[in-house]
């Protein structure tokens, strides 16, 4: 039986590591499949994506992936050229989207804008990013990426650093991880430590360490988990300013490294990781894009086939 087919995605929290590793399981399988054979999972299928919020690796990755699963893709990515500007609600929108569409896919600045749009919709929903909350299929794909790069994530020590406050990767990725037997180190400046209210349940599942110091952490790493800090999400940029470029991951951060120690982005990248980082054995932030048209693939071809694939 397939326990995916015709299901919304919206938040981490809803999948148990068992669902997670049958996620993985099909990605693997979609890795091994012919290009051939990989058409004939979606064919004749059609993705419908609404951005409501600047994006370039998720929305081209989920245009890809179900390009290489034999569908088509068709929707919003710049609202400024959509209805939304005469006035169209969300609801609306969403409704119209899901006629000309099988599956949907909505990223939007609103908390609770991908719940309400599964509410909405006849078609299955996937959560591409709503407001500060969470980024569902990211978390899915640095999993998968910590898995197949570690051959493991259970007994891993993985340090988040960056933007933990207002990055929504974050979050998602913590409840993930709230399903494997790991140590997780929090590294932000105080003004962007993770949010409470948010991680209250986390808390109880994880064990975790806050801290600004990356220096003391570094040479206890096996996965190093870089974020950018989101300009756009400050409300006022004078804060932003007293925190922008407070960790630089270098040579000279990696030189103190586990050996074996990966380092992963989930992008774009500003200048929180040196280029000359880029050419490393370490540095996984590429793979893991790559990585991620695959996890979506498998996510699409779970959801719209009943029998799965």
């Amino acid at each position: 039986m397939n326990e995916f087919y015709q299901k919304d995605i919206i938040s981490i929290k809803d999948y148990t590591k068992e669902q997670l590793e049958t996620i993985f399981t099909s990605t693997d399988k979609i890795l091994n499949l012919s290009p051939f054979d990989r058409r004939e999972i979606c064919k004749g299928k059609t993705l419908g994506y609404l951005f409501y919020e600047p994006s370039t690796r998720t929305r081209l990755s989920f245009d890809s992936a179900m390009a290489s699963i034999g569908g088509n893709s068709l929707g919003i990515s710049d609202i400024t050229s959509s209805s939304t500007q005469k006035g169209e609600s969300l609801a609306d929108t969403v409704r119209i989207m899901s006629i000309y569409s099988d599956i949907l896919v909505l990223r939007h600045p609103l908390d609770g804008s991908s719940r309400f749009a599964a509410e909405i919709s006849d078609k299955p929903v996937i959560n591409a990013g709503s407001g500060t909350e969470e980024h569902p299929t990211q978390a899915i794909q640095d999993l998968f990426t910590i898995k197949k790069e570690k051959k493991k994530i259970d007994g891993l020590k993985i340090g988040i650093v960056g933007d933990l406050k207002y990055g929504r990767t974050v979050y998602s990725l913590l409840h993930g991880l709230g399903n494997y037997d790991v140590d997780v180190r929090l590294i932000s400046p105080e003004s962007l430590r993770i949010r409470s209210d948010s991680t209250y349940e986390i808390k109880k599942r994880l064990d975790l360490t806050e801290t600004t110091d990356i220096e003391e952490h570094l040479d206890d790493l096996d996965v190093l988990y870089v974020t950018r800090i989101q300009k756009e999400r400050f409300p006022d940029e004078e804060e932003y300013l007293k925190v922008k470029g407070s960790y630089v991951v270098g040579l000279d951060m990696l030189k103190r490294m586990k050996d074996d120690a990966i380092i992963l982005h989930p992008l774009p990248r500003i200048d929180e990781i040196s280029a000359d980082v880029d050419k490393t054995k370490n540095a996984k932030y590429f793979e893991q894009a790559e990585y991620g048209k695959y996890t979506r693939s498998a996510l699409l071809g779970m959801i719209i086939n009943e029998n799965g694939f």
